[in-house]
């Protein structure tokens, strides 16, 4: 199979999508299928062998993004690759380039829906106007845009609901594909926790660890003030980077945590594993996500979790058997660590055993077989238009 993955976001940018998009990119190849991906172009000094890019500029709203021009709908390329399926991962430029390359070359189109782009359209619109006016707007976008692919894919149910429901969406079909987790990575490595432990200087420490891009919707201020809760043997390590940063080390120096917060930067490969090994629990108090990919990370580590009551955590976080939920406020969030870190094993082996059902082999096989009966959609319907017109 041939398959062209169009994506809004690529490297350098940081952010679930880039990870989505390298994760599945490998696991289809590992099957012995081809993959290409077209991606925004970050500048020469980012590109890479093999990636084709569309003209692109940086996205002055939030850093660290790009943004295809127009007009290059690229339906050239498309030929040229000569693709069974398009899968989209991104709701903005690249999937309107992406419906009309489909639409001049017939090739059918799977869009996954990645990101709550109404909840924090008010934060990142360059368009300078009242949310509920940015929100009534991109909802109407995204009903006439999402009813359009062959195929939509989510990678939770609430996520399909929040497609349905909250926005409007009428799809032509929508599935439930997560992306996988590889397991086999992501599993605990005690000597390079303690080898991480020491590198920060936290060794006698209860690390909690939150990972992901820092953004303002990730409410990790909120955790940071929770912090003031709990015992001072606690440390919240903060792995990545993004444009909440500045703000929370600004916090940390407010509530004077400087000795409680480490900020580890972004952290990728057999680094990002050695930094959840060197945890006791993890921690996300963010409602925006849409699968928790890193949350699943951490439970496949072996991590007892503690996240948010809201969106995707509730579709596999069972309050007190797998994992823990809380309401956003201090007192809660301070009262889900804590369970999190006393936590007993069957706890965190209900965890694992819940990340391991998202593991590589079944989201990848539904994802193949998606692929596949859209294709087979797509011969049906294009064999019934030949034989109408002759």
């Amino acid at each position: 199979m041939r398959i062209a993955i169009m994506t809004d976001s690529y490297r350098p940018t940081v952010d679930g999508v880039v990870t989505a998009v390298l994760v599945t990119k490998k696991a289809l190849e590992d099957l012995g299928h081809t993959v290409f991906v077209i991606a925004p172009d970050p500048g020469p000094e980012y590109r890479e062998e093999g990636v084709y890019y569309f003209r692109a500029v940086r996205f002055r709203t939030y850093p660290g993004y790009f943004v295809p021009c127009f007009p290059s709908d690229q339906s050239d390329l498309i030929r040229r690759l000569d693709p069974d399926v398009i899968h989209v991962r991104g709701v903005a430029f690249m999937a309107i380039k992406a419906l009309i390359a489909s639409h001049n070359t017939k090739v059918p189109v799977v869009l996954t829906y990645d990101t709550l782009v109404t909840d924090v359209i008010d934060r990142y619109s360059s368009i300078k106007l009242p949310k509920e006016t940015l929100v009534r707007l991109a909802s109407v976008y995204l009903r006439q845009m999402m009813k359009r692919p062959a195929a939509i894919l989510v990678p939770t149910p609430s996520a399909g609901r929040e497609v349905t429901e909250t926005i409007g969406v009428k799809p032509k079909r929508m599935e439930v594909v997560p992306t996988g987790i590889d397991n086999a990575r992501f599993t605990r490595r005690p000597e390079a926790g303690e080898a991480v432990r020491r590198r920060y200087g936290l060794e006698g420490r209860r690390i909690v660890i939150t990972v992901g891009r820092v953004s303002f919707e990730k409410n990790v201020d909120l955790v940071i003030r929770s912090l003031k809760l709990l015992e001072d043997d606690i440390v919240l390590m903060v792995v990545g980077q993004g444009p909440a940063l500045d703000g929370l080390r600004r916090l940390v120096e407010e509530e004077r945590l400087q000795d409680r917060v480490v900020f580890t930067g972004y952290q990728k490969g057999d680094d990002l594993v050695d930094h959840y090994s060197c945890a006791d629990a993890f921690v996300s108090a963010s409602v925006f996500e849409t699968q928790g990919f890193t949350v699943q990370e951490a439970m496949s580590c072996g991590l007892p979790v503690a996240c948010g009551n809201g969106r995707a955590f509730t579709d596999f976080i069972r309050d007190g058997e797998n994992g823990y939920l809380f309401g956003l406020t201090e007192e809660e969030c301070a009262r889900a660590i804590m369970e999190a870190l006393d936590s007993p094993q069957a706890v965190r082996d209900r965890g694992m055993e819940t990340a391991l059902s998202y593991g590589l082999g079944p989201t990848t096989e539904r994802l193949v077989q998606v692929y596949g009966e859209v294709i087979e959609e797509n011969r049906k319907r294009r064999d019934k238009e030949r034989r109408s017109s002759m």
